[in-house]
């Protein structure tokens, strides 16, 4: 894809500024949603279908994503590659801004503000998870549960704090 302008903002809004591409980045980093199904199903958005096909060709060929060869019948898996990676901070950024200045359920902003607790290190130790995830990298040693099971821990518990809060 050739970007209209040689402006670096220019090109990354080409790439990451449509309604639906960040959306499917975060359901593949949060979510671990890696088939099209699964991204499908998953989305609380509501993304129909053809967006999410056109959106995972576009995420692909801006090399954010890679799509498993999948013989015929069998599903398609997507893995981020460094780049898309790579968005994780811009995410982040976003994400940030969402919690000051934007109202929104304690379930679905649970997880945000657990990566704004505990800072830019565990943005880049979520990273790495996702290079051991998604590209194969080798584990990092830790002590105790890494990013995506603390993440995903966090936002249960606030699904079960949101379950009994209702009537």
């Amino acid at each position: 894809m050739q970007p209209r302008s040689e402006c670096p903002i220019n090109a990354a809004v080409e790439v990451l500024g449509d309604r639906w591409s960040l959306l499917v980045l975060r359901d593949v980093i949060f979510g671990d949603r890696r088939y099209f199904r699964a991204l499908l199903t998953g989305s609380i958005e509501g993304i129909a279908s053809n967006i999410l096909a056109d959106r995972l060709v576009r995420l692909v060929e801006a090399g954010l994503l890679t799509r498993g060869t999948a013989a015929r019948g069998q599903r398609a898996r997507y893995s981020l590659t460094e780049a898309g990676i790579q968005t994780l901070p811009i995410i982040y950024a976003l994400g940030n801004w969402g919690l000051d200045w934007l109202p929104g359920s304690g379930e679905l902003r649970v997880r945000q503000q657990l990566m704004r607790a505990e800072g830019p290190r565990f943005v880049e130790d979520l990273m790495d998870e996702l290079r051991v995830r998604h590209l194969d990298a080798p584990p990092k040693p830790r002590d105790g549960p890494g990013p995506l099971e603390r993440l995903a821990a966090a936002y249960a518990a606030a699904q079960t704090r949101e379950g009994d809060a209702k009537p």
